[in-house]
């Protein structure tokens, strides 16, 4: 582990204990979180994507803010649902994007996860005849697109009056840094496998739709291993990122044990369904930051990552967020490897 950052599902409703209470609410705060994570020398500030619920859905002014008010910090999305998204629209927005951070983003895109919604991207306005049910191609046909669109691909005949006989055009703004920032978020190995080939970074899902009766450390660090494998023999020659996402709490005060100590008694895998496929979910990890350090430097996925995204509870407020997040930058992180912002982007290992 190179590095750090928050992701926040963007949760908020008017319910008991919440201070994060309507959409507004959610939108200041996490721009007030980014800044102040920006300060404490965090890497990263992320996002999670979800349609048709009381959660952060529509990234790019969030981000956009983000970037704006800070100097250093990454930001990006842990995910974008590919399902909902008009890639070449997409592709102006994340371009446009990149520009204002000045490359420091990291968009990570998906097939999407469960929503409350039944095909809610039907809705919005994308079909997919072949898989209704899941949108898996419909995702996958759609971000194709995208990264050719982004690669700079002339696809819109011009009008020759205009532009002149047989012109095709090439979407606008274009930025030549934007495909270093894109991420897949991989939820199986043959996923990571695909996004390897590809060339992309590797967001490695808070789930695998696998249960092999492996520990989920172990499973997700086969997944790193051979999305690194599947990029070298795929002749790229770059030092792609990846990421990892997990539930970390040090308890260094009274309100962290009231609020997370009996989670420290939770420590072990959960196994669900996802999709009609038995899923391997990572635990939380909460303890005092001798236990915590201990146990992280046991958990492969995170040492083999460069990047490790820590889910925080945003209804608690960007006061008590940007305290978890001190608290592990000064009592655990170090112990791990982590770098400040302070020393410039972070950076892939060479595979």
């Amino acid at each position: 582990m190179k590095a750090f950052g928050f992701l926040s599902f963007g949760h908020y409703g008017d319910v008991a204990g919440s201070v994060t209470r309507t959409a507004g609410d959610m939108l200041h705060q996490s721009i007030e979180l980014a800044e102040g994570a920006d300060e404490i020398g965090v890497n990263g500030a992320y996002v999670r994507v979800h349609h048709w619920a009381r959660q952060a859905a529509s990234p790019m002014p969030l981000l956009s803010a983000m970037a704006a008010r800070t100097r250093r910090i990454e930001v990006g999305t842990g995910v974008i649902d590919m399902r909902y998204e008009n890639p070449f629209q997409f592709a102006e927005e994340a371009a446009a994007l990149d520009w204002i951070a000045d490359g420091r983003i990291a968009l990570g895109v998906s097939r999407g996860s469960p929503e409350t919604a039944l095909r809610g991207y039907e809705t919005f306005g994308f079909h997919d005849a072949e898989d209704p049910e899941r949108g898996g191609v419909l995702a996958r046909e759609k971000f194709d697109l995208f990264l050719e669109v982004i690669d700079g691909a002339r696809v819109a005949p011009g009008d020759p009056r205009m532009v002149g006989a047989g012109r095709y055009l090439a979407i606008e703004p274009q930025s030549p840094t934007l495909r270093d920032h894109i991420w897949w978020g991989a939820g199986s190995r043959a996923t990571a496998e695909e996004t390897g080939r590809k060339g992309l970074n590797l967001m490695s899902s808070t789930l695998l739709t696998e249960a092999t009766g492996q520990p989920f450390h172990e499973l997700q660090r086969e997944q790193i291993d051979l999305f690194r494998a599947a990029y070298r023999d795929a002749g790229h020659t770059g030092s792609p990122r990846v990421s990892v996402s997990r539930s970390v709490f040090p308890l260094v005060s009274d309100q962290d044990r009231a609020y997370f100590g009996l989670r420290s008694e939770e420590n072990h895998d959960q196994i669900g369904v996802i999709d009609g496929l038995r899923s391997t979910f990572g635990k939380t990890y909460a303890a005092e930051p001798d236990v915590l350090i201990s146990q992280l430097q046991q958990d492969e996925a995170v040492m083999a990552a460069d990047t490790l995204m820590l889910t925080i509870p945003n209804q608690l407020g960007p006061e008590y967020n940007l305290h978890v997040l001190q608290a592990f930058a000064e009592h655990v992180a170090p112990a791990l490897g982590w770098k400040p912002n302070t020393e410039g982007p972070v950076q892939g290992d060479p595979v």
